[in-house]
């Protein structure tokens, strides 16, 4: 009855909130493989992200706040669909060839989706990785405007053969730097929508490797970090010099084009109707020559990406929205990816699809936590290396490592609250915490055809 009560009390804020003006624009920008410590905001000392503090001192900084899996792929899945890794369709990478992903179904129901047949405009600017050119989950069916890239292996390198724009392949030279070419799609989208209300999805592929960035980003930071010099960044594509300096110089390039997005919106006359979020898509990587120990990429977090300790999953958030969003301030409630479905269709007015497993957290957004429902817990699921999953209940931690091999091994656990690390591990001393946890992994996990950890099954 609690949740009922809150829910339709949610709906009639919203609906009051934009009950005498144009519905909100939503911009979602997820950068690539971006640690928790690579903002300054969080933490970064060796470079600065000026215009990514920006949102921060002027809206809202999440500190708990997760990716939908650890790798590219399920992480956009989970973004797009609502639902976590124990019940999205794509639960990891799977190739195809020449290039592409495994499509989703045609029929699939997605934020975009929802979105436009509320009348909203959608876009998106940066890399698919959900279905291959002219499959049945081809981006171009399902956002009004598509350009990037539809495949993670093409996104490898900065200087592609191609982008695509719709369903059209769009041949590049090879001076020409992916980010760049995005980010001005993204600009004139934002331009030529500027009196209706629009949906940006801003999947950037920066800071992913391989570590290419310009000369004018990438030569000043060469001369601060010369004894690096030596090393060879070898990835796709062109090999870098100095892939140290290459990745502040991407950080920088990235930095500049949040930048121009927010300056447009105060150009155009839309700056305090439009909610601007920035997140990353898991944590930090170590290829490339990218040397996430010299940046301390994770900050205070065990793990990198393809891990579910939380380094891994647990992402920077920051989101500006003026007049709604207290500027400045901080939320330690914990959201996963899952639940930006239902936020971004609340801000928008719109009802949520039955049966996802997200919850909105606009009124944690607004500060309206008396208003905000939680999850009893949060799940995710990895199905490489043997296997992985993991529950955060409260401040407690769960992580179970070799699922495929050893379904009912025990399980590790930690207490955030105290060891934000995972340095610590206290199973042996909570066999009851340990069991209920291990209880929420069977009740979150369905098995599918492409995705299943064998002996781990549903207790009937």
């Amino acid at each position: 009855m609690q949740k009922l009560v809150l829910t339709i009390l949610c709906c009639l804020f919203t609906s009051s909130l934009w009950a005498t003006e144009q519905r909100p624009n939503i911009i979602y920008i997820m950068a690539d493989d971006l640690g928790y410590g690579d903002l300054s905001c969080f933490g970064q000392t060796k470079f600065k992200t000026p215009n990514i503090d920006r949102l921060a001192a002027e809206g809202v900084t999440f500190t708990d706040y997760y990716a939908g899996s650890t790798v590219c792929a399920p992480t956009r899945c989970v973004l797009m669909t609502g639902l976590h890794t124990g019940h999205a369709f794509v639960r990891g990478n799977r190739e195809v060839n020449p290039e592409g992903q495994a499509p989703m179904p045609a029929d699939i129901v997605t934020l975009p989706r929802r979105l436009k047949d509320a009348g909203y405009t959608t876009g998106m600017f940066g890399k698919w990785g959900l279905g291959a050119p002219g499959s049945r989950s081809d981006p171009a069916k399902h956002f009004d405007e598509f350009y990037g890239y539809n495949c993670q292996r093409q996104a490898h390198s900065f200087y592609p053969t191609h982008l695509w724009h719709n369903e059209q392949k769009v041949l590049l030279d090879e001076n020409s730097y992916s980010a760049d070419l995005i980010n001005e799609q993204l600009l004139s989208f934002v331009r030529a929508n500027q009196d209706t209300p629009f949906f940006a999805y801003v999947p950037f592929t920066i800071p992913h490797a391989a570590m290419h960035v310009p000369e004018d980003d990438h030569r000043p930071w060469r001369e601060k970090w010369p004894e690096f010099d030596s090393k060879i960044g070898k990835y796709k594509g062109p090999l870098v010099t100095n892939p140290i300096a290459a990745f502040a110089g991407m950080m920088t390039r990235m930095d500049r084009h949040v930048g121009q997005l927010l300056d447009l919106l105060v150009e155009l006359g839309i700056d305090d109707n439009t909610i601007v979020s920035f997140t990353s898509d898991n944590g930090p990587h170590m290829e490339g020559g990218h040397d996430p120990k010299f940046f301390d990429s994770n900050g205070p977090l065990r793990g990198h990406k393809r891990d579910l300790y939380e380094g891994g999953i647990r992402v920077p958030f920051v989101a500006r929205w003026p007049g709604k969003i207290k500027p400045g301030t901080t939320n330690d409630l914990p959201v996963a990816m899952w639940d930006v479905m239902p936020t971004c269709l609340e801000i928008a007015g719109v009802e949520s699809p039955a049966g996802i497993d997200g919850i909105s957290y606009l009124p944690a957004l607004l500060g309206q936590m008396d208003q905000q429902l939680k999850h009893p817990y949060l799940y995710w699921a990895f199905y490489e290396r043997g296997g992985k999953q993991a529950v955060r209940w409260g401040n407690w931690k769960g992580v179970r490592n070799q699922v495929g091999k050893k379904p009912d091994s025990m399980l590790e656990l930690y207490q955030l609250s105290t060891d934000i690390g995972e340095t610590n591990n206290v199973a042996v001393q909570h066999p009851e915490i340990v069991k209920q946890i291990d209880a929420f992994m069977v009740e979150a996990y369905t098995p599918s055809p492409l995705w299943s950890f064998g002996g781990r099954k549903k207790k009937k």
